[in-house]
């Protein structure tokens, strides 16, 4: 059941980064937007690492999961924020929401066990996230049509599902906000410093709110997953890829992006597969 909640939670926070990167990244652009909210995310979970402290005994084996996790997660995010300023927020979610499907792969390969029934479940809330988070728009979109936006969701999911499951295994060995810290160090390090150097680090009023939104919901996603993952983490990385459908609602609602009915059919494929997964869980 905590492997449940734990993904649920997630996919809600992961729904809001997505909602939130579409309208910043159109404001200040991918790289800076990343940046904002990775240093916002690392003065949320530097204090919380510092209470926990130091793990007794870091391995190699560990620090190259914790090198993955945010390594992965930061890669992506930027993937993720340029796909976001010319691809419409339900195409990029609905493909970057695969994330869930590899990182279950990948944890089924590596030896987690998993009952047929459950395994067929999470088959069917795969399918109803694909369908819920299909594309909103008819036409190409501008500056650079489709195929780029797609493009960069697909690499993209390919490093979430990279990050998440590494996310996962430190997750049951290592103090839980060491699950969160690597993609906020890797940001702070790798982007924001980097561009404030440069003085290409940018930041605009309209955009504050946004970036904030985004670094606390980043902070309480991973926060979530890495909690559920200790349970399992095939069933939770597939079920925080429910921020698919979360975004694709959401975009509707706050934007006006157009809900077709595939995607109201994948939204109550969704809720049949959590609510017969809760059952056989529990």
């Amino acid at each position: 059941m905590i492997a449940i909640l734990g993904g649920l939670g997630a996919a809600l926070c992961f729904a809001t980064t997505t909602v939130c990167a579409s309208r910043s990244t159109r404001l200040i652009g991918a790289t800076s937007g990343v940046a904002w909210v990775m240093v916002v995310g690392i003065l949320i979970a530097g204090p919380a690492v510092a209470v926990q402290g130091l793990p007794n005994g870091l391995s190699w084996a560990q620090a190259g999961w914790l090198a993955l996790s945010g390594t992965g997660n930061v890669t992506g995010l930027v993937l993720v924020y340029r796909a976001l300023r010319t691809g419409k927020v339900g195409v990029v979610a609905a493909i970057t929401s695969t994330e869930g499907a590899v990182a279950a792969l990948i944890s089924i390969g590596a030896g987690e066990p998993l009952g047929s029934a459950t395994g067929g479940i999470l088959g069917v809330i795969v399918f109803g996230i694909v369908l819920a988070g299909s594309a909103s728009d008819e036409a190409p979109a501008a500056n650079g049509g489709r195929a780029p936006a797609v493009a960069l969701s697909l690499a993209a999911a390919c490093l979430f599902g990279g990050s998440i499951y590494a996310t996962g295994r430190v997750s049951e060995e290592l103090p839980l906000f060491w699950a969160v810290l690597p993609a906020r160090v890797a940001g702070l390090l790798g982007l924001a410093l980097p561009l404030a150097v440069l003085r290409r680090l940018r930041l605009s009023r309209s955009a504050v709110p946004f970036v904030v939104a985004a670094g606390l919901a980043e902070v309480g996603g991973f926060t979530s997953y890495a909690t559920g993952a200790r349970h399992g983490i095939a069933v939770s990385a597939v079920l925080a890829s429910q921020f698919a459908a979360i975004s694709a609602i959401s975009a509707y609602v706050l934007f006006g992006e157009r809900l077709r009915r595939i995607q109201i059919a994948g939204a109550l494929v969704i809720a049949a597969g959590v609510a017969a997964l809760t059952a056989l869980r529990a």
